[in-house]
């Protein structure tokens, strides 16, 4: 196996949380220099399957779960930075209002399911009722019961309906969670990453566990299976998530003509105007 393909297919996932952190543990970090190359290569494959999903219409739902801090926004961000946010959609809902408290559960991330030519990224979905509003208590466990026995048939329907659908749990060890969340109240940059309920989130770490074995219990199907990434090296796991999500979504290669440049018009008389403009000032 390379160093870029040690995702953990459904049939790997480990039955403990040890045995997932001894096999990070044996995995060496990447260096930046390292990563960037990679990342490089993997982005111009993501605009080849761009330009892929474009021309056959194709409709592609990528799913990422995970505790808070596992890397779930970072790996997001390494998937889109390169490609068209009108093909690559991310979506992440706020928590739901009155009105949508009030619909079906699912309804409203039905909403934002993929049209012929999309790639939807939830950053966290309706995954959120087997575990932080289960955890939380924001939900009552008869609701995560029937929400367990309903989202197979669902994502069932999404599948047959031609919908691609790859499901991410992006696993991180109590340690390297604890650093992580630790770094952003140190850091004027991403203290906006910690809310309060992240704070009471921390304290239940083995209450989120069992929601999660739940979870994959109840919705690791053929049809749509888990798959597991260990992201205590959040480059490596980027690289593993993009390299594996490649493999799983069909596409080629598009041939394009060679793009040359056309001449510029001549000026024509044209003059730049005289009137001073408000530049900024060099601030360095």
């Amino acid at each position: 196996m390379s160093e870029t393909e040690d995702v953990i297919d459904e049939d790997e996932a480990p039955a403990n949380e040890t045995k997932a952190r001894k096999k990070r543990k044996n995995n060496k970090k990447l260096t930046n220099k390292k990563y960037l190359r990679k990342l490089e290569d993997l982005h111009v494959e993501l605009v080849r399957l761009q330009q892929w999903v474009l021309l056959k219409g194709l409709k592609v739902c990528i799913v990422f779960e995970g505790r808070d801090g596992a890397g779930k926004g970072g790996t997001i961000k390494a998937i889109t930075e390169r490609v068209s946010p009108r093909i690559f959609r991310v979506v992440a809902l706020p928590a739901p209002t009155e009105r949508e408290k009030s619909q079906m559960y699912i309804q409203r991330y039905m909403h934002h399911f993929p049209a012929a030519g999309e790639v939807v990224i939830f950053d966290r979905s309706w995954y959120n009722r087997a575990g932080v509003e289960r955890v939380m208590g924001f939900c009552t466990e008869e609701q995560t019961k029937t929400f367990l026995e309903m989202a197979p048939f669902v994502e069932k329907a999404m599948v047959d309906s031609g919908i691609i659908l790859l499901k991410y749990w992006l696993e991180v060890s109590p340690e390297e969670q604890t650093r992580r969340l630790e770094g952003r109240i140190e850091d004027g940059r991403k203290i906006w990453k910690l809310s309060p309920m992240d704070l009471k989130s921390y304290s239940r770490w083995y209450d989120y566990s069992r929601a999660r074995d739940a979870m994959f219990a109840a919705t690791d199907t053929d049809f749509a299976p888990w798959y597991v990434a260990p992201s205590d090296d959040k480059k490596r796991a980027r690289l593993n998530i993009i390299t594996h999500l490649l493999a799983h979504i069909p596409y080629k290669e598009i041939p394009r003509e060679k793009v040359k440049l056309p001449k510029r018009q001549k000026a024509g008389g044209y003059r730049e105007p005289d009137y001073p403009f408000k530049v900024i000032p060099d601030a360095y």
